[in-house]
């Protein structure tokens, strides 16, 4: 037998409906729109951008869906000082654990505790993107445990971008899975509404993306061939650019952008 419409309806108290109303104002960036990556310097978007992602110290491109970049999993390089010293992981030596590539000391996020000291300063930058009028937040270095030499595992980082998730949305913004193509699938669990993908095109990665995100993909390619492959494959469905590795500011004279 159906239930009558007054029986049907759900109960809504007041910390169920606020919940629902900050869940409803919670929107990805527009799929397939002129995207333009600029966290190593703001500048003029080009012409037909309708995204940007800019550092948090940055402030929003006036009239576009803007995404905060916050280096949530590690220390930017030469910021070691502004953690507390155990919050940077150390290995049985006691040296800390450094990403090479960008010479930046992994965060320590073994335990709930360092969790929820770490997503506490990361969370006040994203205070700041609220702030200043951002839409959303691209927390960088998720797959940081695969660069940790055993000590921070998958569950680890999923554990504490859940905390980044949570008061993303408690503050109204969208938030981003970025690479960790190996856990899209645990996107939804993890509370991750889009995805920002560094060279899925050169790596066969993009449909990984698409599978857990639909078409809420933004593909960052820095080579030549890898912007050839994302379009051919994906340009009429995701947003597609390619930059500089270095993301210089236009102007600069490493400046590289181009898309599909």
């Amino acid at each position: 037998m159906a239930l009558t419409t007054a029986l049907a309806a759900p109960l809504i108290t007041p910390s169920t409906a606020s919940a629902e109303t900050t869940a409803a104002a919670i929107v990805p960036p527009p799929a397939h729109a002129g995207f333009d990556y600029q966290i190593g310097g703001p500048y003029t978007p080009p012409t037909g951008v309708k995204v940007v992602s800019r550092d948090h110290e940055a402030s929003p491109a006036a009239g576009l869906y803007n995404i905060c970049y916050v280096n949530a999993f590690q220390a930017q390089s030469g910021a070691e000082q502004e953690w507390d010293a155990d919050l940077l992981l150390r290995d049985a030596n006691g040296n800390v654990v450094v990403d090479k590539n960008w010479n930046e000391a992994l965060l320590d996020l073994r335990t709930d505790a360092k969790r929820q000291r770490v997503a506490a300063k990361v969370n006040g930058w994203i205070d700041g993107c609220k702030a200043k009028g951002f839409q959303a937040v691209e927390p960088d270095n998720y797959d940081s445990y695969s660069r940790s030499r055993g000590l921070v595992s998958k569950a680890n980082a999923q554990a504490y971008i859940r905390l980044l998730s949570a008061h993303a949305h408690a503050q109204g913004l969208a938030i981003a899975q970025k690479n960790t193509s190996e856990l899209a699938g645990s996107r939804q669990q993890n509370g991750l509404d889009f995805a920002v993908a560094e060279e899925c095109g050169v790596w066969d990665e993009c449909g990984d993306y698409t599978a857990a995100f639909g078409d809420n993909v933004i593909v960052i390619e820095y080579t030549a061939r890898g912007l050839s492959k994302a379009c051919s494959g994906w340009g009429g469905r995701l947003s597609v650019v390619r930059r500089d590795v270095s993301v210089s500011p236009k102007g600069s004279s490493g400046y590289v952008r181009q898309t599909c």
